[in-house]
């Protein structure tokens, strides 16, 4: 019997129940499409790996919306589960880079220790691996091996998965993180041993119904949502923006310059940017930070922050970035923090080299599109 060319599955459609024969390799997409069910599918269900089926998040089907977290507008993470039975995971997921990862039981650093860690032996559908895996952060790093598992992102079913199980996780930034671990959404080209990120795997699975996903963070704890596979237009106000994408390894995009009170302050001639939801402030090169600080009226603080005067925030410049002839304009309010202190400080920081990372400082001012099907990064005003 196991060796029978033709399987069946069972499609819930309208009140009735139809029996479909799926040839081995084919998806179940093709045969609905073939018998002229697709579209009849897809409006009522929201199909999951094996014989699951659960109604659509979304106004449209194949979406999912997962739900982000907000702590102190520095870290924006979403939960995940690994593994049968699931395993529970929280994780930042980051456009900065490419690799699922999660802490391992076979971990003993300080940062695994108050985290959740992923056990092999109690999921049935664990596949280990002798690869191993070593990432370095703007902060932070992880070394560990790879696994493959089943993975669920809020509803869609990565089957095959390819990820990092953490051995070793230095210093403190992660030990004092409030994420296990991170879930990479940029190309696959910067990933980490080779491993398939697993937005890929969905697309290749087809389980998105446009190849691309949206971000939208808000300054509430709650509220910030990651959408995969469609654009919610409830988060952003006017049109979307096209930017296309010059170099397919982070979301890498041209900035023509940055103005201050019309006049160019850095990025003079253009430079190259990257959208990171993964970054919580605004980085640039060092010279040019400087002057940008010195524009806003900001002085050197602690720890390499620049402080600004809470009660000066009405007089000081909107910060414009002018991307493929678009100015987006930064408010005071919107480029600076009121840290717990009561003081201000500067949502910009230096960054050694000559790449620009527009972070979670300018992400929640624009609702941002990732265009995987058309290489393009989408831009608009968020509400």
């Amino acid at each position: 019997m196991k060796h029978l060319a033709v399987l069946f599955t069972i499609v819930a459609l309208s009140e009735c129940l139809v029996k479909i024969p799926l040839e081995r390799g084919k998806k179940l997409r093709e045969h609905l499409r073939e018998k002229n069910l697709l579209e009849n599918f897809l409006q009522r269900y929201n199909y999951d790996i094996g014989t699951k089926y659960q109604p659509a998040f979304t106004k449209a089907t194949l979406i999912a919306n997962e739900p982000l977290l907000n702590f102190l507008d520095t870290e924006y993470y979403g939960t995940i589960d690994i593994g049968t039975p699931p395993q529970n995971f929280t994780v930042v997921f980051d456009t900065g880079s490419s690799n699922l990862w999660v802490p391992s039981v076979h971990c003993i650093s300080t940062a695994c220790q108050g985290h959740n860690r992923f056990s092999p032996s109690q999921s049935s559908t664990f596949r280990r691996t002798q690869r191993t895996v070593s990432i370095q952060y703007g902060t932070g790093s992880m070394t560990g091996i790879l696994g493959y598992d089943t993975v669920l992102v809020s509803g869609l079913t990565s089957t095959n998965q390819i990820f990092g199980l953490s051995t070793s996780e230095p210093g403190s930034v992660f030990a004092n993180a409030k994420f296990d671990g991170i879930l990479g959404l940029a190309y696959p080209s910067i990933a980490s041993g080779g491993a398939t990120p697993v937005f890929d795997n969905l697309m290749n699975l087809g389980l998105v119904q446009q190849d691309l996903f949206s971000v939208y963070l808000s300054r509430e704890k709650t509220g910030s949502v990651l959408t995969l596979g469609a654009i919610d237009d409830s988060h952003y106000t006017g049109s979307i923006n096209w930017i296309p994408v010059t170099k397919q390894g982070y979301w890498q995009i041209a900035v023509d310059g940055i103005l201050v009170n019309g006049q160019a302050i850095a990025c003079s001639g253009g430079c190259p940017a990257i959208v990171d939801t993964g970054t919580s402030l605004l980085a640039g090169p060092e010279a040019e930070i400087s002057s940008l600080q010195k524009a806003i009226g900001a002085t050197p603080g602690l720890n390499g922050e620049y402080d600004v005067s809470c009660s000066n925030l009405p007089n000081m410049p909107d910060v414009v970035f002018v991307i493929n002839g678009i100015h987006y304009p930064l408010t005071p309010s919107a480029y600076t923090d009121q840290v717990h202190n009561g003081s201000c400080i500067s949502g910009f920081q230096n960054l050694p080299g000559d790449l620009w990372i527009l972070g979670d400082v300018f992400i929640r001012e624009y609702f941002s599109v990732f265009d995987r099907g058309h290489d393009r990064v989408g831009l608009a005003k968020a509400v």
